[in-house]
Formats: structure tokens, C-alpha cells, sequence
């Protein structure tokens, strides 16, 4: 990747305190970019100022709503690239409040790319879509060609915030592109809840000396990016014009059953324990069972590839935590 690409240009990041922006801000950071961070701070949401302790002083932070279309026309003028990371990701929670999920993952993403339309048409533009939108698998790997039928609301937001950056691009020439990330995990993800990641959640019981509690026999199968492969694949994508108008999966080289990855995580702790329960019906009414990606087109045309084992990745991610527990739980 050219690092260079971003060196003296200005970034927008809006989720800028959460996990994956955070982590993106730092690398843009240490190449010379100069970056402007968006967050709401909504409680619920992933933002924590912990994420940028380091960076703090290198960033121009902005609290603000990427729901409000006149703050997002003022924070995209002179942009060279914006990330668009903002978003709900609670599966659960667009079931019991859909109209904050439409005004977050679908009508903000209208707001952002008007902002663009109107005052910066020349800005790179990647967004974070999600794998949720498939829904259950037809067929295993998923690539991009797999039919998309959401299970939930937030899939059926984030496939029309998609919808629109693609449209932006057509008919606009907004240069925008969509990576569907599958499970991210790492340092600065939300732990308190689950409503970022099932990780999350993990990881605070096991530090707490809870147990790690699996839904139903733990067989699932899924595939898991670490932040830093993640990372990557957000520069790799605003940096090449291949990936103009174009939407990518994200994946790993190698996928596990839930039971695997409790397993995996026990074994970081002396003492820690999972324990397997019911599935609470409102989770496995949305549960998509299986799911791993074909990530091959990233791989073919922009050259992206995860490095990262998942034990490698989990150990440093509790590590992180054990320090700093009381900053996230």
C-alpha cells in the first residue's frame, strides 16, 4: 500500500472515537495525514475518547451527529478522503428501536453523501457495511454475488445506506465504495455490552472471572478479522480507484465454531470458564447460523489479505483489556 496516498491530506472519519475508526485514525496519524474526527458519543454507541488518548492532541475531535445535514456539509468541504464508519451495529437493538436505526444506518448516510453532492463531489468515500445483510447463507463461502436477504432491521438499513453510496457514485461520480466487515474484533471494541460484537462481551467476563456464555451447542461457524487487517483494507480501498463503485467482503483465511474461539479464550485465563445456555428466542429469532466470506475479490483486485491468527489476535485483545479494563467496561 502507498502510505504516501495520504500524507498532507485531509481525512474525515465520522465514528471517529469508536473501535475501527480510532484505530484507522492512529495509522493515518503516523502517516503524516491531517484528520478531523466525527462522534456522537451516544452512550449506546462505540465512542470513547480512551480509543485516542494517544492521538489526542494530533486530531481535531468534533462532537457531532452525522444525522444533522448542515454539520456534515460544513465537516466534508475541503476533504480528501472521508471514512464513514458511523453507524448502529446492535442487531437486537434495531429490533426494539427500528426508528433510530433507519435515522442512523440508512437516512444519515443520505445526509453525508448530499453533504458531498453539494459542497465536495471530489472526496474518496469508503463505508462500512456489514455481512449482516446477507442474512442466512444459501451457500458457504458467501461472496459478493450471494443474494442479500437481512434477518433484522439494521441488515435492511445498512444494505440502503450502501444502496445510496453506490448510487452517489453512479450518478454523482462521488468516488464511494462499501466494505461488508464480518466479525472485528481488538483492542478499543466495545466490552460492556454485546452490541458491538459477542467479543466483547467475552472478554469482559472473562477478566471479571465470569463465564463466557455460548448460545445454544456453540457449533456455528463464523470467520473473524482482527482491527489492524481491517484497518488495511480501508486504506488499500480509498487509495485505489479499482475499488471506485465497487463493494468488497471482508473474511479470513480460516473460520471456527463459537465453541473454538470459548475455548481459545479460556485458555488465556487460569480459571476461566464458558458455559453454553438456551438461546434467549429474541436472538435466535435473528440468528443466521453459519456464515464465513469468499473475500477473494479484495484479494485479486486490491491485493488485501488478513495476517492475523486468531490466537494471536485474542491474546493481544485481552491483554489490552486486562490493563485498562475500568476505561471500557
Amino acid at each position: 500500500m502507498n502510505t504516501n496516498a495520504f500524507s498532507g491530506k485531509n481525512c474525515l472519519i465520522t465514528g471517529g472515537l469508536g473501535f475501527i475508526g480510532s484505530k484507522l485514525a492512529a495509522h493515518l496519524v503516523s502517516v503524516g495525514a491531517y484528520l478531523t474526527l466525527v462522534d456522537s458519543l451516544i452512550p449506546e454507541y462505540g465512542g470513547n475518547f480512551a480509543n485516542v488518548e494517544a492521538i489526542k492532541n494530533e486530531v481535531n475531535i468534533n462532537i457531532s451527529d452525522v444525522r444533522d445535514p448542515f454539520a456534515m456539509e460544513h465537516l466534508v468541504k475541503g476533504k480528501d478522503f472521508l471514512f464513514n464508519l458511523a453507524g448502529q451495529t446492535s442487531h437486537l437493538d434495531s429490533m426494539t428501536n427500528p426508528k433510530v436505526d433507519l435515522e442512523i444506518n440508512s437516512l444519515s448516510q443520505l445526509s453525508i453523501l448530499e453533504a458531498c453532492r453539494k459542497v465536495n463531489r471530489d472526496i474518496k468515500v469508503v463505508f462500512a457495511s456489514t455481512r449482516q445483510l446477507y442474512g442466512k447463507p444459501q451457500y458457504l463461502p458467501v461472496d459478493e454475488k450471494h443474494p442479500t436477504v437481512p434477518v433484522d432491521v439494521n441488515g435492511i438499513n445498512k444494505l440502503a445506506g450502501e444502496s445510496y453510496h453506490l448510487l452517489y457514485h453512479k450518478v454523482y461520480g462521488i468516488r464511494a465504495c462499501a466494505l461488508r466487515l464480518t466479525n472485528t474484533y481488538g483492542p478499543g471494541m466495545r466490552i460492556k455490552d454485546a452490541r458491538q460484537t459477542f467479543l466483547g462481551i467475552w472478554v469482559k467476563n472473562l477478566l471479571k472471572g465470569d463465564p463466557i456464555l455460548l448460545y445454544g451447542d456453540g457449533n456455528q461457524l463464523r470467520d473473524f478479522n482482527y482491527v489492524d487487517d481491517v484497518v488495511e483494507a480501508f486504506l488499500l480501498s480509498a487509495d485505489s480507484e479499482k475499488a471506485d463503485g465497487k463493494i468488497f467482503n471482508l473474511g479470513s483465511q480460516k473460520y471456527y465454531s463459537l465453541l473454538d474461539v470459548a475455548k481459545c479464550m479460556v485458555n488465556l485465563r487460569k480459571g476461566a470458564v464458558y458455559k453454553a445456555i438456551p438461546f434467549p428466542p429474541e436472538r435466535k429469532a435473528i440468528d443466521i447460523g453459519d456464515y464465513y466470506s469468499d473475500f477473494s475479490l479484495i484479494e485479486n483486485e486490491l491485493g488485501w489479505r488478513p495476517v492475523t491468527d486468531i490466537k494471536d489476535g485474542l491474546t493481544k485483545t485481552v491483554d489490552y483489556y486486562s490493563e485498562r479494563l475500568t476505561e471500557y467496561e
